[in-house]
């Protein structure tokens, strides 16, 4: 037998794909829209939501029958507020430069819908070990999202990719931008998020009839 059972395989599987929180649950969209200019910034920003969801579901659950039904909301906003501290503290430790940049988003995480979502749609009513794997499948279905979006709009926006000159350089006209390739500038404004992650969206329903509403 497995580490995983089916069931438990899907709570990380399903949010990848047929119910991702924010093509499917359409939750998360501000941070999609903000920080996804930069790839490096996206991936940060993943990273940052997988480990305040994943440790943030096994407290909640910890917590879950001692938690009064009328402070629970006050104490999952303390409990995440807490771990978004957590992650900081150790980007400005780090990466002070991109903590700079990050800076106003990771402060907002305590915000994220996605987050309180499964709080108090999962973690209050399940174990730790079902709930640490809810998260996980949450914030990696939030993550992949932001890494391809933010993949697309720096390559096309800037033509760099992890601050790397992947298509040339468009001052020297090499590579691409020899042959009259330019920049779409566009692609680094906010909007341009909006319709990448609208694209995504036809793209997993193309693929799947079943996620098109009546």
């Amino acid at each position: 037998m497995g580490l995983l059972s089916k069931k438990d395989a899907k709570l990380i599987t399903d949010p990848l794909a047929d119910n991702n929180p924010i093509t499917i649950q359409v939750l998360g969209i501000c941070s999609a829209l903000a920080i996804t200019a930069q790839l490096k910034a996206s991936i940060v920003m993943a990273v940052s939501v997988l480990f305040v969801l994943g440790i943030g579901n096994v407290v909640i659950s910890l917590l879950r029958n001692i938690i009064p039904s009328k402070i629970r909301i006050i104490v999952q906003l303390v409990v995440v507020a807490a771990l978004v501290i957590i992650v900081d503290q150790v980007l400005k430790a780090f990466s002070y430069e991109l903590s700079k940049t990050l800076s106003v988003f990771v402060g907002l995480i305590i915000t994220n819908c996605i987050i309180m979502g499964r709080f108090e749609a999962f973690a209050l009513g399940n174990g730790p070990w079902k709930s640490f794997l809810d998260g996980i499948g949450n914030a990696l279905g939030y993550g992949v999202i932001l890494i391809i979006v933010g993949f697309f709009r720096e390559l096309l926006g800037s033509g760099t990719l992890l601050g790397f000159k992947v298509l040339g350089d468009p001052i020297e006209k090499t590579g691409l931008y020899a042959i009259g390739y330019e920049n779409n500038g566009f692609m680094l404004l906010s909007p341009m998020a909006l319709i990448v992650v609208g694209i995504i969206i036809w793209v997993q329903r193309s693929r799947n009839k079943a996620l098109i509403e009546d």
